[in-house]
């Protein structure tokens, strides 16, 4: 029993990282209608931008910020610089971009920070938390910044009035822009938020994985499993959807495939939700009149 606890507190740790990083994939998806294949290489390219700050002397948070205002920029600006000018263009030309930038940010991290597998540091340390034998202090601390994440995320869009005009930029662009909501900006932001929540998943894993180039790989898989599972067009069902994952994944990986199957799980999940249901457990169904 203690062995299936410990499995299930690692499950929901490693859940939490899905889980930002299917929002990430949700906040993008909302904004275009297009899967960004390039989030796993943002989120990674942010985490070593947070490792350059820790090794010039910044404080552990102070390089968080760093990396997550980084990733947020460079969200807004690819939008605005690279999707917004071909938003009308066919589906083949989006899905190119997307494998161009993942593999525009993969070299540039290699360039610039090398191929070297590094550690990266943890503010909550790795030993079990006192009187506790199930999660670890770093476990803990990731799912408490994935919790204080979507709690800030959730009263942004639901107390704030630039919340509110990125949600209805999301739903309905045409009636938004009747209404004075400019919708180009409200996507940038999507994008820089999208960005900034994938940083936020990439320094997360970073001390457990280890930091190079090719880290973020398998999670970007568990994190799309994620927002698959949940629904693409609902950011909490994502969220729900990447905790379900990280469970599976666990238990799966220690009572029936071992560690060297765990990713083809989450293969297999992608393909039977697109089978069965593609809208997800908590998405939405869209009818269109043709």
């Amino acid at each position: 029993m203690d062995m299936f606890l410990q499995q299930l507190a690692s499950g929901i740790a490693s859940g939490g990282i899905f889980a930002s990083l299917a929002l990430a994939f949700v906040m993008i998806y909302q904004s275009t209608h297009h899967i960004n294949f390039a989030q796993g290489e943002m989120a990674m390219f942010s985490t070593f931008v947070a490792w350059s700050a820790v090794q010039a002397g910044v404080p552990y948070w102070g390089a968080f910020l760093i990396a997550v205002t980084f990733a947020f920029v460079v969200g807004v600006l690819i939008q605005r610089l690279i999707i917004q000018p071909l938003m009308k263009a066919p589906l083949l030309t989006h899905v190119v971009i997307f494998v161009g930038l993942l593999v525009i940010f993969n070299s540039l991290a290699g360039w610039f920070f090398g191929y070297t597998i590094r550690q990266f540091p943890s503010p909550f340390g790795s030993t079990l938390i006192p009187r506790n034998k199930f999660i670890s202090s770093h476990e803990f601390g990731q799912i408490l910044v994935v919790l204080v994440m979507l709690a800030v995320l959730f009263s942004f869009f639901r107390f704030t009035k630039l919340g509110l005009a990125m949600r209805a930029a999301a739903v309905n662009p045409d009636s938004s822009e009747f209404v004075g909501i400019r919708v180009g900006w409200m996507i940038a932001l999507g994008w820089g938020l999208g960005g900034a929540i994938g940083a936020v998943s990439g320094i997360m894993v970073a001390p457990i994985v280890f930091l190079e180039p090719n880290m973020m790989g398998g999670i970007l898989v568990y994190g799309f499993a994620g927002a698959l599972l949940g629904g693409i067009n609902n950011p909490w069902g994502a969220v729900a959807g990447g905790f379900i994952i990280g469970i599976i994944d666990t238990l799966a990986g220690a009572y029936l495939f071992g560690t060297e199957l765990k990713l083809t799980v989450a293969l297999i999940l992608i393909v039977v939700i697109l089978l069965v249901r593609p809208s997800g457990l908590f998405g939405r169904t869209i009818v269109e009149r043709v």
